[in-house]
C-alpha cells in the first residue's frame, strides 16, 4: 500500500484534530447551555405558578373559560409556540377547574405538589404542581421538553456555526501556508536532481526553513566526505599507478637483458635473480595496496572480534622470518606475555601489522642487529638496534608511499601507514621512540 506523502498526513492529521476539538466544543457548549435552560425554564414554571397559586378561583364560571381563550387567539402570532408552556388548576377532588386551552386541559391531577416531574401528556413535559393560597385548589404548570432542546440547539448552533465558518477559513489557510512551506523540500529536491555526478559542492541554505537547515547541513556533511574519499582514491590509484611503475620498468629491462643473455649463462642467471626480486617487489607491493585500499574503504571491519592469541601470532612471523634473520646475521627476542592491548579483533589484520613491524625492522636493520618483539598489557613494541630516524622524517613516516631519502631497501613506503590503519581500527595509536640504542614503534591503548 502506498504510503501518504508527509505534507497529505500532517493536513489530515491536522484537520482531524481541529474537528475533535470542534465538536468536544460543541458537546460541552450543548450541556452547558441545556443546564442553563432547564434552569431558567424550571424558575419561569415556578413564577407562573406562584402567580397563578395567588388568582381567586372560586368565582369561575364555564364561560370563562371560554372568553379567556378568545383573548389569546386575537394574539398575533399566539399559537407559534402553544406547545411550549401549559397550565392547568384542579380542586382537591381532582375537578380541573381551568386550564390554556391547548395543553394543560391533558393534564392528569395527583394531589402530591412542591416538586418537579417528567411525565408523558401528548410528548414528555416538565410539571410543577403547588398549592393554591386557599389551600383549595392545585396549580399544575408544565413544559414541552422538546422545546428546551430546541432552544438549546438553537444557542449551539449560533455559538458553533461562526466557528465551523473559522475552522473552514484556518484549515485553507493552513493547506496554503504548509503547500508553500513544503515547497522548500520540491527545491532542495529539484537542486539535487539537476546536479552533475561531480559537482559535490555545498547545497546553499539560503531561503530555507531552519528545521531543513539540519538536513542540508548532513548533505553537505555526506557531499565533503565523498569528495574526499574520491580525491583519496585518486591519489591513491596515482600514487600506486607511480609506485608500480619502478619494479615494472625494472622487469622489463630485465626481460631484455635475458633475452640477450641467451648465451651467457652467468648472466642468464644474474637476469632471473633480478626478475625474481622484481616480481616479489611486484608481488608485495600489490599485496600492500590491496590491504591499505580495504582498510582506507572500510571493508576491513572488526565487528566479529575473535580472541587473539599473541604467542602464536609472534611464533609464526619469527618461522617466516628465520631465513631473512640468518641471512643478515641478526638475533630475534621475543617477551610476549598473556595480556595485550589488543585482546580480540582481526587476527589476521593485527598478524598483517606486526608482520610489516618485523619486514621493516629485519629489512632496515644493519647486520648483526638485536631485534625484540614485546607483547605486554599496555603495548606491543618492535625494536631494532643499531639504528635511529632522524627527527625530521619521523613525523612523515605514516604517510603513504613516504620513505626517507638514501634507502637502499626495496620497500613502497606502506607498511607504517598500515600499521597505523589497523592499530586505529583497534582502538590504539602508533608512536615512535629514538631513545636507547635504537629505534622503536610502539602500538598502545588510545587513552
Amino acid at each position: 500500500m502506498k504510503k501518504l506523502s508527509l505534507r497529505l498526513r500532517l493536513l489530515l492529521i491536522f484537520t482531524g484534530i481541529s474537528c475533535l476539538i470542534w465538536l468536544c466544543a460543541g458537546l460541552l457548549s450543548w450541556f452547558e447551555s441545556r443546564e442553563k435552560i432547564d434552569e431558567f425554564f424550571d424558575q419561569y414554571q415556578i413564577l407562573l405558578a406562584r402567580q397563578l397559586a395567588s388568582a381567586d378561583w372560586s368565582a369561575l364560571s364555564p364561560e370563562t373559560q371560554k372568553a379567556a381563550d378568545k383573548i389569546i387567539k386575537r394574539i398575533r402570532n399566539a399559537d407559534e409556540e402553544d406547545e411550549a408552556i401549559g397550565f392547568a388548576v384542579f380542586s382537591r377532588t381532582g375537578e380541573m377547574v381551568f386550564h390554556d386551552n391547548e395543553n394543560g386541559r391533558e393534564f392528569s391531577f395527583s394531589a402530591a405538589v412542591g416538586s418537579f416531574t417528567d411525565e408523558w401528556v401528548d410528548d414528555e413535559w416538565r410539571i410543577v404542581r403547588v398549592d393554591s393560597v386557599d389551600k383549595k385548589y392545585i396549580i399544575a404548570v408544565g413544559q414541552e421538553m422538546e422545546y428546551r432542546t430546541e432552544v438549546t440547539l438553537d444557542m449551539v448552533e449560533e455559538f458553533l456555526m461562526p466557528w465551523l465558518g473559522g475552522l473552514f477559513v484556518l484549515l485553507l489557510a493552513v493547506v496554503y501556508f504548509v503547500g508553500r512551506e513544503f515547497s522548500s523540500f520540491g527545491r532542495l529536491a529539484g537542486e539535487l536532481k539537476e546536479r552533475r555526478p561531480d559537482d559535490l559542492s555545498p547545497l546553499s541554505e539560503e531561503g530555507l526553513p531552519k528545521e531543513i537547515k539540519p538536513l542540508t547541513a548532513a548533505i553537505n556533511g555526506l557531499f565533503e566526505k565523498i569528495d574526499g574519499m574520491i580525491k583519496r582514491e585518486k591519489s591513491f590509484i596515482s600514487d600506486s599507478a607511480h609506485e608500480l611503475r619502478t619494479p615494472l620498468t625494472a622487469l622489463k629491462v630485465q626481460l631484455e637483458v635475458l633475452q640477450l643473455s641467451a648465451d651467457d649463462p652467468a648472466a642468464l642467471k644474474n637476469s632471473l635473480a633480478k626478475m625474481e626480486q622484481s616480481v616479489e617487489r611486484c608481488a608485495r607491493l600489490v599485496e600492500q595496496l590491496l590491504l591499505l585500499s580495504r582498510l582506507e574503504s572500510g571493508l576491513a571491519i572488526v565487528d566479529d572480534a575473535e580472541e587473539i592469541s599473541w604467542p602464536q601470532i609472534v611464533d609464526s612471523l619469527a618461522g617466516e622470518y628465520a631465513e631473512n634473520l640468518h641471512a643478515k646475521k641478526q638475533r630475534l627476542i621475543t617477551d610476549v606475555t598473556s595480556r595485550a592491548p589488543v585482546k580480540s579483533g582481526n587476527s589476521v589484520l593485527l598478524a598483517a601489522m606486526l608482520r610489516n613491524l618485523l619486514d621493516n625492522a629485519v629489512k632496515y636493520s644493519p647486520e648483526g642487529a638485536e631485534i625484540a618483539v614485546r607483547v605486554s598489557a599496555g603495548e606491543v613494541e618492535v625494536h631494532n638496534s643499531g639504528v635511529k630516524v632522524a627527527d625530521s622524517h619521523l613525523r612523515h613516516l605514516s604517510e603513504r608511499f613516504y620513505r626517507p631519502a638514501g634507502q637502499k631497501e626495496n620497500g613502497s613506503g606502506l607498511g607504517l601507514s598500515i600499521v597505523a590503519k589497523i592499530a586505529a581500527l583497534h582502538g590504539c595509536k602508533m608512536e615512535f621512540d629514538n631513545s636507547g640504542d635504537g629505534f622503536s614503534v610502539i602500538i598502545s591503548r588510545e587513552r
